[in-house]
């Protein structure tokens, strides 16, 4: 299954990535890259990154706030 996921960079060394689950429900992670190509660093922040707070979420992806 193909995840629907959108990122944005607070650095060109730190992305932060919006991940929406299979049960409608959804999550923003944020971690350090190397910023060479956010193209393909922002999956492993998915992975890997930090679990960031609904309401900071929020603010950075406001169109997955309709989601649980």
């Amino acid at each position: 299954m193909e995840q629907n996921m959108e990122y944005i960079a607070l650095d060109k060394k730190v992305l932060v990535v919006a991940v929406e689950g299979a049960v409608k429900d959804w999550a923003a992670y944020i971690g350090a890259v190397p910023g060479d190509s956010h193209d393909k660093e922002y999956q492993d922040v998915a992975r890997h990154g930090t679990k960031l707070s609904r309401g900071f979420a929020e603010l950075l992806f406001p169109r997955f706030s309709g989601l649980s």
